[in-house]
């Protein structure tokens, strides 16, 4: 049984991190999007030092659960379990998800990415992930070669199963709605929300996308 199908904390605005070596300045934006009412935070951090990834994944966790936000961390199960954060994100080169569930635990939020793969989200889903990720939706420029969903796939997936629904890629305050419109769950958002002028205003906004649907 997943862990967060019921009343699923996976919901509204799911911001992920922008590359950033300062720590101060990453927990500055991080915070501002908190203060928008965002609840779910993705560390992502491709080109950072070890050391440094520990670090502000431990200012970030401290950070999120002062404001009784998630902190899920991409990619990396060993960091995940050393600043004890609620979970994880993996991708199909990353470590199978028996394994991470394994490692992390029944309590701990896994979710994987399903590109533009049904067959994907079916494995995920039968092997217990607590939520599924398609994309990219748009043109994205943190992965401008990203493969490309559609919303046919997130109207499928909302059918078909009982998690939540994450999309991902490009996606901005100007054309989310129809992705809402059609199942999401929840929006992955990073260049539209942390490059705002503001950065509060700007995840309120989001979240109230959100709050118009219900």
């Amino acid at each position: 049984m997943n862990s967060i199908t019921s009343g699923s904390p996976i919901r509204g605005l799911y911001a992920i991190t922008p590359e950033c070596a300062s720590t101060a300045e990453l927990i500055r934006k991080v915070a501002a999007a908190l203060a928008g009412g965002v609840k779910v935070v993705q560390y992502r951090q491709k080109n950072q030092s070890a050391d440094n990834q520990v670090l502000q994944a431990h200012e970030l966790n401290k950070l999120c659960s002062a404001q009784n936000a998630l902190l899920i961390i991409n990619d990396n199960i060993e960091l995940a379990i050393r600043v004890d954060a609620a979970g994880v994100h993996l991708g199909r080169d990353d470590v199978g998800l028996t394994e991470a569930r394994g490692l992390l635990g029944k309590q701990k939020i896994i979710g994987i990415s399903c590109y533009d793969q049904m067959p994907l989200a079916e494995t995920a889903v039968s092997a217990g992930a607590d939520y599924i990720a398609f994309g990219a939706f748009f043109l994205s420029a943190v992965k401008p070669h990203a493969v490309r969903a559609d919303l046919a796939m997130v109207r499928t997936a909302k059918k078909q199963f009982s998690v939540p629904i994450v999309a991902i890629g490009g996606i901005s305050l100007q054309n989310a709605a129809p992705l809402l419109s059609a199942g999401a769950d929840a929006v992955a958002v990073i260049s539209d929300l942390f490059n705002a002028p503001d950065i509060t205003a700007h995840a309120f906004a989001f979240q109230q996308l959100f709050a118009e649907k219900i």
